[in-house]
């Protein structure tokens, strides 16, 4: 900046010459109009309205003019700002609106859209079903107990009164888990059954134990239309003071009633299984025909067989054997137990005939079952 001094003629001051305040003003607004966005206009603000744009310099230039002389090249330096501040407000303005209106074309949305296009999930009826049996008794007062998936042979075998020369304890039934480095015997194996967990609830909790241990266990089956080799199964375990075959049945029929509605009748078979003495298969008059496809050609029933009946799974008093195992004295407590396959409950109620279709993950499949809670 040129020093003060009073005998400075002001015409020979380049940068303030009207014709120079004027050429500055017009290449600004010529910049001004041409500027076709908000971005290019922050440019051209910068560099003819910035402290380094030419006016803005030459509005430094006035402090050097002599005082007769400031007045004038104020005026003219000032005007031209001003000028070119206004067009500045007004392109903004022009350009904003321009972009809100593009804003409102491109983001429109057009609300007459059907609201449903994505299409609506479902559960999977596996998962519903489970749930549904759980809610059962929990409603009873039962408890839900839970067990690891991968369970030591003693707790899977041993503690359930199952022999080690038992059929199940083969690797034609049992997937056993190798030792470190992938060689020797570990002691573990996929759990074959949720059975385990009802050792654990014995070694676990206080008596008397009233719990329903749903889970997913592991069988060497090929997967076919009627097997599968990793499967949900829902057990009960129930020991008390007094527990009867008679509390069992009782039981079992007010799960009947939840699950399938009223009137279907019970029966219990005898069988065998280690860890409850006395055993029984426990069946149901089917739901479907209730009976009346037997001895019937006339009204064939698909989910019996036309045999009446369905077999529903396992069940008996707890052997003392496997309350012994688990510190429980069976001279004082007794206890029943049940478990049965979520996927035969499944094909049982809604007459799926190919188990494969429950774990393919095919949507087909699980859409019909909806989204129940």
């Amino acid at each position: 900046m040129s020093a003060p001094n009073k005998s400075y003629d002001p015409v020979e001051v380049e940068a303030l010459k009207p014709e120079a305040v004027a050429r500055s003003r017009d290449q600004a607004l010529a910049a001004i109009a041409a500027a076709t966005d908000l971005e290019a206009l922050r440019e051209v603000k910068v560099a003819h309205a910035g402290d380094r744009s030419p006016l803005a310099l030459a509005n430094r230039e006035i402090g050097a003019l002599p005082p007769q002389a400031k007045a004038e090249a104020g005026r003219r330096v000032g005007s031209a700002r001003a000028e070119v501040g206004r067009a500045l407000a007004a392109r903004q303005a022009e350009l904003e609106a321009e972009r809100d209106a593009r804003v409102l074309v491109e983001e429109a949305v057009d609300v007459t859209l059907a609201y449903d296009r994505a299409p609506a999930g479902a559960r999977h009826p596996l998962t519903t079903m489970s749930e549904r049996i759980v809610d059962v008794f929990v409603a009873m007062g039962y408890e839900v107990a839970e067990g690891p998936e991968v369970e030591t042979e003693w707790f899977n075998f041993d503690a359930l009164n199952i022999a080690p020369d038992h059929p199940a304890r083969s690797e034609h039934d049992t997937f056993f888990v190798r030792g470190p480095g992938g060689e020797g015997e570990s002691g573990l194996v996929l759990r074959t059954h949720t059975s385990p967990v009802q050792a654990r609830s014995l070694l676990n909790r206080e008596l008397p134990v009233y719990v329903i241990c749903p889970g997913r266990v592991y069988r060497t089956d090929e997967l076919d239309a009627t097997h599968t080799p990793v499967f949900g199964q829902v057990e009960l375990l129930a020991v008390d003071e007094g527990l009867t075959m008679a509390d069992l049945r009782g039981t079992l029929d007010h799960m009947v009633t939840a699950l399938f509605g009223e009137g279907l009748a019970t029966r219990l078979r005898p069988s065998y299984f280690p860890f409850t003495e006395p055993s029984a298969e426990m069946d149901m008059v089917c739901f479907a025909c209730r009976g009346a496809s037997v001895g019937n050609p006339d009204r064939p029933c698909r989910t019996c067989s036309s045999e009446g009946w369905i077999e529903l799974g396992g069940c008996g008093m707890v052997n003392p054997r496997v309350l012994t195992a688990c510190g429980v004295d069976p001279g004082r407590y007794s206890g029943f137990a049940f478990g049965f396959g979520i996927e035969r409950m499944l094909m049982f109620r809604h007459n799926v005939e190919d188990m494969r279709d429950m774990v393919e993950g095919d949507v087909r499949f699980t859409l019909p079952f909806g989204m129940e809670i």
